[in-house]
């Protein structure tokens, strides 16, 4: 069951929904809700996009999480307590983000999954890592490495094992050097396009377009024309799912038919749908590519489809080996908090639906991606 209400007061205008309590329904925050004390049941909050441009990556999130949630409180929780994930709409936004963080630390919540914006997690960081609260993001920007806070861990690689991954297959493996980038502005374009042009550079190639365009723009044909005239091989587009859809379609209909490569935006079904026939042919760089390469990714995407009766797809297969990791650290350490919890999160070893993970100084657990090639509107895994 889940409630979805806006919240009463606050210029971000946050939006809180509540899933998986004890007994049923409760709304984040309230006088009501359960505290984290040591015999009621552990609160974890959930900070994602639930509306506005980004809200598919954040229900996805939610979906992948809920899974877990649900699993190891019929098991009987953790020690006997019940898991309460309460979840905040940062809406994609830093303000947000950094108002929940706030509310987050001075209610009771031992821990943090999301966001999956980057720009996001990096708002957050500051408060959580003042009230010692583990935070598991789902963004990829090596921007949250660079706030060096030992409460910040990612779900998945960085840009940077992304992108070296994918510039390793085209230049080294494929030979194609003459390419054009076109990323956009925020944490996500830029980290995109700050890891590719680095790996390319490793190379010795420098891309022969470079075209930068802004987070909400949605007529790219200037920038398009642009790389035209310069005739790359191959197009790198560096920027979320929606934008990279337009991007691959207009270039289509302007008869712009070079290849396309990018990361894990490409690989999701909210691309394949939006850019259909545009997006044949294109490169993808992802730890999760398909869900058909693990018996785990086979049981994830049975239970996903059962539950939403949608196909799983990355975003929630990283918020579910999120939760597992840090429902595992909670159980083995007997439900720490603070600087103990984070150790504990750091000193899991996890065999996810992405991989093994093994955490590092910087917060970082996994460090491989895949390459796929989109065929008849999927994701076939290439190498």
């Amino acid at each position: 069951m889940f409630s979805f209400l806006p919240r009463r007061s606050g210029a971000a205008a946050i939006a809180v929904v509540a899933v998986l309590a004890l007994t049923g329904c409760s709304i984040a925050g309230d006088q009501g809700s359960s505290s984290a004390g040591d015999n009621g049941p552990i609160k974890i909050a959930m900070v994602n996009a639930q509306t506005g441009q980004f809200s598919s990556l954040g229900e996805w999130a939610l979906k992948g999480a809920k899974l877990v949630v649900e699993e190891w409180n019929a098991a009987g929780g953790i020690h006997g307590r019940k898991i309460q994930m309460d979840v905040f709409d940062d809406q994609g936004d830093p303000t947000s983000g950094t108002e929940i963080a706030r509310r987050v630390a001075s209610e009771g919540y031992l821990a943090v999954i999301g966001s999956a914006n980057s720009s996001v997690s990096v708002a957050m960081a500051p408060t959580l890592r003042d009230a010692q609260i583990p935070n598991i993001s789902s963004g990829q920007s090596p921007g949250q490495v660079a706030v060096k806070s030992p409460f910040l861990f990612l779900d998945g690689p960085t840009s940077i094992t992304f992108d070296e991954t994918l510039a390793a297959y085209l230049v080294d493996r494929k030979g194609i050097k003459n390419i054009a980038l076109i990323t956009n502005s925020g944490s996500f374009g830029k980290g995109e396009h700050d890891a590719f042009t680095a790996a390319l550079s490793r190379r010795g190639v420098t891309p022969v377009a470079d075209q930068v365009v802004t987070t909400g723009q949605k007529d790219f044909r200037a920038a398009l024309t642009a790389i035209q005239q310069k005739k790359p091989a191959l197009i790198f587009v560096g920027a979320e799912e929606v934008q990279c859809s337009l991007i691959v379609r207009q270039a289509r209909e302007m008869g712009v038919m070079m290849p396309f490569a990018g990361t894990a935006p490409l690989a999701t079904p909210l691309f394949l749908e939006t850019a259909g026939p545009a997006a044949e042919g294109a490169t993808v760089s992802s730890p999760y590519l398909s869900n058909d390469t693990t018996d785990a990714s086979r049981k994830f995407a049975a239970a996903y489809k059962a539950a939403y009766n949608e196909v799983a797809e990355l975003h929630g297969a990283k918020a579910h080996d999120a939760a597992q990791i840090l429902f595992t650290a909670l159980k083995t350490s007997k439900v720490a908090k603070g600087k103990a919890l984070a150790d504990a999160i750091r000193a899991t070893r996890f065999e996810g639906l992405l991989g093994d993970f093994t955490y590092d100084d910087t917060g970082v657990g996994i460090f491989a991606t895949s390459i796929g090639t989109i065929v008849d509107g999927k994701v076939a895994v290439t190498g």
